[in-house]
This record gives C-alpha cells, sequence and structure tokens, in this order.
C-alpha cells in the first residue's frame, strides 16, 4: 500500500489514515528492535499520538495525551519519549511550529521537506533530495559544508484552497 512518504499528497486528502498510521508504526517498532532500541510503552504511545494525525504537536499537547493515557504529566516524560524518537529517526522536529511529527518513512535515508498548511495545521512530509541536493550545492560554492538542515515551507493545502477544510 502507498504511504505518504512517497505521496505526501495523501495528508491533504481523506485517505486510510489507520492503514497509514499502522504501516508507519509497525516500519518504527521493527527499526527499533532490530537497533536493540527500546520502545518503551511510553515511547510506543508517544509514537502514535504523533501519528494519530498529519500534524506537528508540541511537547505540551502530547504531555496532556500521555497524562490521559495514564503516564505521568511530569515534562521529562514527554521530552524523554520524543527526545527518543528524534534521536532514533522515528519522528522530526518542526521547528516553524514548535513541535513534532512523525517520520513517515522511518530507516529510509532522506532529507525530509515539510509541508504545512497555515490554515489547517496539516503537516505533509515530503521527500526533499533534490532540494537538500540543491541547498548543498550552493553552500558548497561559498566553501561551507551543511552538516543538517531543517526545510520546512508554508502555504496552503489543496483542501483549504477550496475552501473544503
Amino acid at each position: 500500500m502507498p504511504t505518504t512518504a512517497r505521496q505526501p499528497e495523501l495528508a491533504f486528502t481523506e485517505h486510510d489514515h489507520a492503514g497509514c498510521a499502522g504501516a508507519v508504526l509497525a516500519r518504527a517498532e521493527a527499526l527499533a528492535q532490530a537497533r536493540g532500541a527500546r520502545l518503551t510503552p511510553v515511547r510506543r504511545r508517544t509514537l502514535e499520538i504523533l501519528l494519530e494525525a498529519h500534524r506537528a504537536l508540541g511537547a505540551y499537547e502530547v504531555l496532556d495525551r500521555l497524562a490521559a493515557n495514564g503516564f505521568g504529566r511530569q515534562p521529562p516524560v514527554a521530552y524523554r519519549a520524543l527526545g527518543f524518537l528524534v534521536e532514533q529517526g522515528l519522528a522530526h522536529r518542526v521547528r516553524r511550529l514548535g513541535g513534532f511529527a512523525a517520520c513517515m518513512h522511518p530507516g529510509e535515508a532522506h532529507a525530509p521537506v515539510f509541508l504545512i498548511c497555515h490554515a489547517c495545521g496539516t503537516v505533509a512530509e515530503t521527500p526533499g533530495d533534490p532540494v537538500r541536493a540543491a541547498l548543498d550545492a550552493t553552500a558548497a560554492e561559498g566553501g561551507f559544508a551543511v552538516e543538517r538542515a531543517s526545510i520546512e515551507a508554508t502555504g496552503v493545502c489543496p483542501g483549504c484552497r477550496s475552501g473544503a477544510a
């Protein structure tokens, strides 16, 4: 089944979201196990929360949801789980929104670009290898070596443009 990793437009349209999220969660669990990383109940639930919608969530929003599930209300609970997920490549920090989004293709080497709808808050992760290559080439012309980049674009998704959202 296609995933939003290869079809980012799915984040902006009706689709089998349960199948989408379930496939990503299964890949994340397999990746963590292969790496010997422990996907504890709080880490797993944090990833599930991030996968519930195609949007970025702030740490305190995640914390509230974790607390509702009995995982405690102390900020380190959410920050540690989110830090683990980012470190393992299972989530991304979306800086423009001050939040976190589940990685839609864990375990794959990629340079994501985040398309953020400022009207509805939907975030689509799309492969950004050509954008990253252009950034690296431009930087190299000035003798600069890019080590890390976060590429985010804001705009309006198809649903909001047509007034459907």
